[in-house]
């Protein structure tokens, strides 16, 4: 019996990076999984074939988090196929790194879409069938550039800070109904988003790091698998997973 046996998972944005090791985390604990993608149809059919050649019972969703049609047809289809969902991870996430000189109206908006609104829309969408079965865990995942901003990325701190302020709110609101709800500011991850970083800006960021190393995404999945299986005293906080990066 895996810590998570039984249980029904959503992870968004889960074709690549810390989404797919939250996945792949959570699959190994025994969960069904259902893994949103929005453009990554190769990855994403990768990821559910290797999860399912171990046991695991995968949907496919398909669809931009940012858009709130997306949600509804999810949740219709997971109504259909499970009749129930126990966990969500709001992961997915972009950048459009620029200083407030060069910053677009552009750039601004579709960051806020897809990692903010996203989060909201999620949690409204889920929110329904988590309080009528009286059980729900949701992870939001934020950045510690949403705690202490970074040059460049006045959207994306944005962005992820207020996933840190709505993460508390949403908690207050639905402990009455035992779902819980936290966000994990992750600090700088070996994902595509971190890769695209030139070297000699790398060896800066990494500098800057007290661990001296830049995380790993299972690093990052281990502590959403403690949230969604053995944090059940916990909601309203934010967990920081960033080798030091900021304290």
């Amino acid at each position: 019996m895996g810590r998570l046996t039984g249980r029904f998972a959503l992870v968004t944005g889960a074709s690549r990076g810390i989404g797919l090791a939250i996945a792949t985390a959570f699959a190994a604990e025994g969960a069904a999984v259902a893994i949103n993608y929005r453009s990554g149809a190769a990855e994403a059919e990768a990821l559910a074939q290797e999860l399912r050649s171990q046991g695991a019972q995968v949907l496919l969703l398909q669809g931009n988090v940012g858009d709130r049609s997306a949600w509804t047809e999810m949740m219709r289809v997971i109504g259909a196929t499970w009749g129930r969902l126990d966990i969500l991870v709001n992961n997915a996430g972009i950048t459009r790194d620029k200083t407030l000189r060069k910053l677009t109206d552009e750039d601004w908006v579709d960051v806020i879409n897809t990692n903010l609104n996203a989060c909201y829309y999620g949690v409204s969408a889920v929110m329904p069938m988590m309080c009528a079965q009286n059980y729900g865990r949701i992870i939001n995942i934020s950045s510690f550039v949403g705690q202490a901003g970074n040059f460049g990325q006045a959207n994306y701190s944005a962005s992820k800070g207020g996933i840190i302020a709505f993460t508390k709110t949403a908690a207050l609101e639905l402990a009455r109904n035992n779902v819980t709800v936290n966000a994990l500011a992750p600090g700088f991850t070996l994902t595509d988003m971190l890769a695209k970083v030139p070297e000699n800006i790398q060896d800066q960021i990494r500098a800057r790091i007290p661990l001296g190393r830049f995380g790993r995404p299972e690093e990052i999945a281990k502590a959403v698998l403690f949230l969604a299986a053995d944090g059940d005293y916990v909601t309203g906080q934010q967990i920081n997973v960033n080798g030091g990066v900021y304290m």
